[in-house]
Parts: C-alpha cells; sequence; structure tokens
C-alpha cells in the first residue's frame, strides 16, 4: 500500500508564504506531498519569484487557469483539480487563506470525500460584500481540520457551530516565513535599486472596493496625491485597478512612483524600512504588526482585528486618510509594540503535528 499523499493547492501571492513553512515541516517527517499551483496569480512577479525566494518545491502540477470572473476563475480550478484529485486520491488536501482557488480546492475535495484543511481558518470581516469573505466561510464549513491564526477566529468558528475538535489554534504560518527571512530583507538595497529617499511611505491598494469603480478610483488618486504632497510615496501597483487608477491620474504627482509588483524579499524589504504603510491587503496588515511599521488600513474593516489590538494597524477612510498620515510621519516609529499570541515563527511545526496525527 503506498504511503498516503498531502496534497496542496496555492495559486495566489499570499498563498506561497503561508504554504512554505507547512511544506517544509512535512517533509522533516517524511511525510509525501504533492503541490499543485493553480495560476490564479501567473505572471513571474506575482508567483514563480515566491517559489525561487522561499525555496519552495516546484509545483507538481501547474493548472494555468489565469485571470478572470469569480465565477469562471473558481469554475476552471474546479475542473482541473476534479479530474487530478479523482485519479491521485490523495489522503488529505490543504487549502490555504480566502482566494478563489482555496475555495474551489475545498469544494472539489470535499465532494469527493476527501479531506480538507483550511490553514488561516476563522477569519471574519463581516462583510459579505467581500469576495473573500464568500470563501472563507464555505472553506470553513466544508473543511475538517481548521487552523486559526489567532483567538478570534477560532472564536468566530464557534460561534458559527463549527466542533470545537476540528479547530487548531496554532499561530501564523506567514509569520514564520518573514521570521526565517529577517537577515535577507535588504532596506538598503531595495532602496538603491528603486532611487527612493532614506524616508518614505509604501501603498499598495487593490481591494474592488477601492480600484473597481472609475469613481472611487478618482477619490482614491485625490487623497493618494495629498499624501504625497507630504512624503514620497513608493507604490507596487497589482494589476487589479491599475488601469482605473493610470486613468484617474495616478502617475501625474512626482513625488508618486509607481513600480511593478515586487518578489518577497524585495518586497517585505521595502516595508520594513517605510515610515508609514497605507494598504487594503490582509497579508500586509500582518506583516507590518510584526514588523513594528505603522500600518492605515483603507478600508472600513479588517478581518484579522488582531492586527489593530496586537499590532500596528489602525483603520483608515479617504476622508481622513491625509490627516492620519501627517500624525503618522510626525511621530517616530514605535520602539516596542505588542504582538499576537503564538505568532512565534513555529505555526508551520504545528501544523504539521496535526496533519501528521491526523494521517497516523
Amino acid at each position: 500500500m503506498s504511503a498516503p499523499t498531502v496534497l496542496h493547492v496555492a495559486g495566489a501571492r499570499p498563498n506561497f508564504p503561508k504554504a512554505a513553512p507547512v511544506i517544509r515541516a512535512l517533509d522533516q517527517r517524511g511525510i509525501r506531498q504533492r503541490l499543485v499551483h493553480t495560476g490564479q496569480h501567473y505572471d513571474e512577479r506575482m508567483s514563480e519569484v515566491f517559489f525561487r525566494q522561499l525555496h519552495l518545491p516546484e509545483p507538481d502540477v501547474n493548472l494555468g487557469v489565469g485571470s478572470g470572473s469569480h465565477a469562471s476563475q473558481t469554475a476552471a480550478v474546479m475542473a482541473g483539480l476534479d479530474r487530478l484529485v479523482s485519479v491521485e486520491r490523495p489522503a488529505l488536501t490543504v487549502v490555504y487563506g480566502d482566494v478563489n482557488s482555496a475555495l474551489a480546492a475545498a469544494l472539489v475535495a470535499a465532494k469527493l470525500s476527501i479531506p480538507v484543511a483550511h490553514v488561516e481558518a476563522g477569519l471574519r470581516s463581516f462583510d459579505r460584500a467581500m469576495p473573500e469573505e464568500i470563501n472563507r466561510i464555505v472553506v470553513d464549513h466544508v473543511a475538517d481540520l481548521l487552523f486559526a491564526t489567532s483567538p478570534d477566529a477560532a472564536v468566530h468558528l464557534g460561534n458559527e457551530g463549527i466542533p470545537a475538535d476540528k479547530v487548531h489554534l496554532v499561530g501564523n504560518p506567514m509569520i514564520d516565513t518573514l521570521l526565517a527571512n529577517l537577515d535577507r530583507f535588504d532596506n538598503a538595497a531595495v532602496r538603491a535599486a528603486l532611487a527612493l529617499p532614506e524616508r518614505y511611505l509604501v501603498a499598495t491598494l487593490h481591494r474592488p472596493g477601492n480600484v473597481d469603480d472609475a469613481a472611487d478610483a478618482v477619490d482614491l488618486v485625490k487623497v493618494l496625491h495629498t499624501v504625497a504632497d507630504q512624503i514620497p510615496v513608493v507604490m507596487p501597483l497589482h494589476p487589479r485597478g491599475r488601469r482605473h487608477l493610470e486613468d484617474a491620474g495616478l502617475l501625474t504627482h512626482r513625488a508618486l512612483r509607481v513600480v511593478e509588483p515586487l518578489g518577497y524579499l524585495e518586497f517585505v524589504s521595502l516595508v520594513r524600512g517605510a515610515a508609514a504603510v497605507v494598504t487594503d491587503s490582509g497579508g500586509v496588515q500582518e506583516e507590518t504588526t510584526m514588523l513594528g511599521v505603522p500600518c492605515l488600513t483603507l478600508r472600513p474593516n479588517t478581518e484579522r482585528p488582531i492586527t489593530v489590538t496586537h499590532g500596528t494597524n489602525r483603520l483608515v477612510t479617504r476622508s481622513n486618510l491625509t490627516e492620519v498620515v501627517a500624525e503618522t510621519i510626525a511621530r517616530d516609529r514605535p520602539p516596542t509594540w505588542r504582538t499576537p499570541p503564538l505568532w512565534d515563527g513555529h505555526a508551520g511545526q504545528r501544523i504539521a503535528d496535526v496533519l501528521a496525527s491526523h494521517l497516523g
């Protein structure tokens, strides 16, 4: 009888730093693994560079689904995985985060009676206008093993009736990756490569509520320009929303520098040296929490409230962003700050312990 196989499904930029420590810890236990890259993020800067920098194994399969509407992208991943999983019959399928690839993989595995493990379970913004919120809820309710990054996430799962024996509070594997690479983050090198001054602000914005509507994009560009009046801004620009932002005049301010998406090491190096970060990204809220960098999250809510209570994160709006940036850059960065429990670099090992026990 062949050894049981763990199938990891990843497909978008945020998945890779979460998957790396789990794959590494299972490999140390001699557990057979297969890695599927759905191709949801498909260009070199959005995915392949992460495999090299994080020493991830080359994917065993790349579905190459590419971009598209939520429905078409999810359907394409489901169709590709259905064929693969039906033949391979893994003992367990592991999905990461809240992207369409995670939803598709969880549904395929559950319908084929293959246990599903969800890394980053229980996060809730309570805003169903966010497509990611729908993904989170559905994946959690079909999963058999739910790995929560924070105590509030475990509470949400209990409130939704998920049995406590399915839920494991393990910490945050994305933070494992960050802490393991601290010595590789070179702010001076990335500033030199991008010709940046010593003091600057990073902006990274891609959520539908900020960039999908042309009128919202115009308002966003106006406020980013007022921010750039105060401090130079560097903006690695996600493909989502690029046209609307550029049409709204994003590139017309001399102190706002737009660059292509960066690799993991380059991006975190950039963030680590910033006076502040303006973002709508969940992962950036977590990374700044650990690095002590002031984070201004341009959203009405966050599924990661622990980054506010135990980190450096603050929710802002377009109407108060300029004022809050002024306050933030007028202060020195805090010498000490709170960090969440179990964000200690060992989440991957804890997850692997539970997965190995389940397989055993």
